[in-house]
């Protein structure tokens, strides 16, 4: 397969992205915030929560419910709905802390590559389950970069599937006017590179940051790099 100067197939018209993991340095907040909300439930009932393990098979990509009712089934938990409602606004209110408290950063190498891409002339889009996707992408100075943005807000507006399911992936290509076929998901969640491979894009990328690069290429990635410069550098 041919590839052009982004290190994506040659007949590419739009990229698409996850924000955290992918483009900033905002994961390991999430995790951490997620450890804490999930340890604080369980007070000892169960196995505590692995912010690598754990945070990628459960919650990682996925819309801020469905990860609480995931990992706490996985746990032998089966919590109703104002019960999962609490537990994710507590982990949301946690991240805006650290967020506040930390800040956040965009990976360099993410954008160099949304530079690169920007030369190149190809409109890009974030698509993420975070609700508060806009105010890290303004935090990390990068949302001029993107023309769309398909978001947690998004999700409840036009009762969009989460991750695995590819339906805001498909959004973000339609509004971009582009058929997914001629689109590169960019994604470091296994749901996430599942939604890639189930919407039929033409490219997925997995992006490791963790050290489960096999584990990105069996959920569906097609190249697995650990920074989006190094697809340059492979072009």
């Amino acid at each position: 397969m041919e590839r052009n100067e982004l290190g994506v197939p040659a007949n590419t018209a739009a990229l698409l992205f996850d924000l955290d993991g992918v483009l900033t340095k905002t994961a390991v907040v999430h995790a951490k915030a997620w450890q804490q909300v999930f340890d604080e439930f369980l007070d000892g009932r169960g196995e505590p929560f692995d912010p690598v393990h754990d945070y990628e098979e459960y919650v990682d990509g996925k819309p801020r419910a469905d990860g609480v009712r995931a990992f706490l089934e996985a746990r032998g938990f089966h919590l109703d709905e104002e019960q999962v409602r609490e537990i994710g606004d507590r982990k949301n209110d946690l991240v805006l802390r650290l967020i506040e408290q930390d800040g956040v950063r965009a990976y360099e190498g993410s954008r160099r590559y949304l530079e690169a891409a920007r030369e190149a002339g190809l409109p890009c889009a974030v698509v993420s389950s975070n609700a508060n996707c806009q105010a890290v992408l303004d935090a990390a100075g990068i949302a001029d970069y993107f023309s769309v943005r398909v978001d947690g807000n998004t999700l409840k507006e036009r009762h969009l599937k989460g991750k695995p399911a590819p339906d805001t992936f498909l959004a973000a290509a339609e509004e971009l006017g582009v058929p997914a076929d001629r689109a590169v998901v960019f994604e470091d969640a296994l749901a996430g590179v599942e939604a890639g491979r189930a919407g039929h894009f033409g490219y997925v990328v997995g992006v490791d940051r963790t050290g489960e690069a096999e584990q990105l290429r069996r959920h569906g990635a097609d190249v697995v790099v650990r920074d989006l410069a190094e697809l340059v550098s492979r072009s």
